[in-house]
């Protein structure tokens, strides 16, 4: 069975940004051991949406083989203010739905613009993705991670001047060329 091309798309832009830029440092073994779950959500209103996510947080609970998900709409949540509501609510429903402190979710859409900086700073290519998607993340192998990575507080400021570097342009050339290659 073929995998759908917004799932080849996302795995290439984990591959080639995420991982090839060492964006996130964890992020590779994850990617060569095959324990990323891709759900695909063909959802675009939040209750709904926020009931999926749920599942998913069950189904990772109840896979442990599976080291985090990423749940992708390729349909939905393609305003980022609205993307934004979605995350918040999935936050507080983390909270009240008992995961707080087993999962916690990273968040990556195609027009990603941190608070206070500029649509077109180049900084917001780290959470720039070709997708809506919401990363669910298991806190403890976080936790894990993040206690024997020297200065994981550097991370994000790194990514940033990376990120600033390379510049929008070379980001704006690989997601064209990523969505370019499974059409």
């Amino acid at each position: 069975m073929s995998k759908p091309i917004e799932v080849l798309q996302t795995q290439q832009w984990l591959e080639e940004i995420i991982v090839g830029l060492n964006f996130c440092p964890f992020a590779k073994k994850e990617l060569v051991n095959d324990s990323i779950y891709y759900h695909l959500s063909k959802l675009n209103k939040i209750k709904t949406a926020l009931v999926e996510l749920i599942d998913q947080c069950k189904y990772l609970h109840e896979n442990p083989e599976l080291e985090t998900s990423l749940v992708i709409y390729p349909t939905g949540f393609r305003h980022f203010e609205r993307y934004l509501e979605l995350v918040e609510h999935a936050n507080e429903l983390l909270i009240s739905s008992g995961y707080e402190g087993i999962f916690q979710l990273a968040s990556f859409h195609p027009e990603y613009v941190f608070a206070g900086d500029d649509f077109d700073d180049a900084a917001n290519f780290t959470n720039r993705s070709p997708y809506p998607t919401i990363h669910i993340i298991r806190e403890d192998s976080l936790a894990k991670v993040l206690s024997v990575y020297k200065n994981p507080e550097q991370i994000p400021v790194n990514n940033i001047e990376l990120a600033r570097e390379k510049g929008v342009q070379f980001f704006e050339q690989v997601l064209n060329r990523i969505h370019e290659q499974h059409e």
